[in-house]
């Protein structure tokens, strides 16, 4: 009996000490989980908004004020987000008096969240110019101001198309009006609204970067680290912090996430939330993609 009762008492103390080891690993394994999750994330953010807004132009049209830049809050923005590519299969013509623009655009293939165009939508056709230079090589953006059934004729049979009739405004003067320099196959592209912001999840009470398109609204990142998990900060071309979104020259973005769940950190006694942040600059780039080209 006394041989059985210390036999107990081993078999206690090494269990003990085996389900003591087994806890602190699991503790640490989910540790490095989490932060391996937060650092995903953060990185996601470092990836996502950068490609974004590397290709908005934010001054637009001379004087108009219609860049690619809008809703300019420090804890989200709205752009218009490049979300469709399709290609011409007639050359527009040009080389006579300003008028409205027509277009013929393939309906296949057509690349996107959308296969339609709808009036008010803006698009960027590309300008190929003198085909002997690059130097006025350029996107030039139209308003929709009229879509309509057509056809793309073709050697092996006409296939669908879409008519869109642009509105003049950047063909004004001579400058981009000239016969040719738009040609059979331009790609155009199609734009989206889109804001990127500080979401609060009414499921589970924690913030997220988030993209809104329409009133869909999805998020991207996170969980964050609370009201100050997303900050957008402008700068114009001289590095101050500018509320013109015409002169916005590079965007500051700053995000702050932590764990899903409080963990174990080191030298520190029980458990609590790791903490991470990145802090990134964007170029906006010097393509107007209007006229006149600034």
């Amino acid at each position: 009996m006394i041989e059985l009762l210390i036999a107990l008492v081993i078999l206690g103390i090494v269990s003990a000490a085996l389900y003591k080891v087994l806890v602190t690993n699991q503790r640490t394994y989910l540790a490095q989980t989490q932060r391996i999750d937060l650092q995903q994330n953060i990185r996601a953010a470092a990836t996502i908004l950068p490609a974004e807004l590397r290709e908005i132009n934010a001054v637009g049209t001379a004087g108009a004020n219609n860049g690619d830049l809008s809703g300019m809050l420090g804890t989200s923005l709205t752009i218009r987000a490049m979300r469709q590519l399709a290609f011409l299969c007639v050359t527009p013509p040009l080389g006579g008096g300003v008028g409205q623009i027509i277009l013929t655009v393939r309906q296949q293939p057509m690349f996107g969240s959308r296969q339609t165009y709808s009036r008010g939508d803006s698009v960027l056709v590309f300008y190929e110019g003198d085909p002997g230079t690059r130097n006025d090589d350029s996107w030039l953006r139209g308003e929709v101001k009229d879509v309509a059934a057509g056809v793309c004729p073709d050697p092996n049979g006409n296939h669908p198309a879409w008519v869109l009739t642009l509105g003049a405004q950047w063909i004004a003067g001579s400058q981009f009006n000239v016969a040719g320099a738009i040609t059979n196959g331009s790609p155009v592209r199609g734009f989206t609204n889109t804001t990127y912001s500080l979401w609060l999840s009414p499921t589970d009470n924690q913030y997220y970067l988030a993209q809104t398109v329409a009133s869909n609204t999805q998020p991207l990142v996170g969980p964050l680290s609370g009201a100050n998990g997303l900050t957008f900060n402008y700068y114009d071309a001289n590095g101050v912090v500018t509320a013109d979104s015409s002169k916005v020259a590079q965007i500051e973005i700053r995000v702050r996430g932590r764990t899903q769940s409080q963990i174990s950190q080191p030298g520190t006694p029980g458990v609590s939330y790791k903490m991470d942040s990145v802090v990134t600059r964007v170029a906006i780039r010097g393509n107007t993609r209007c006229n006149p080209c600034l």
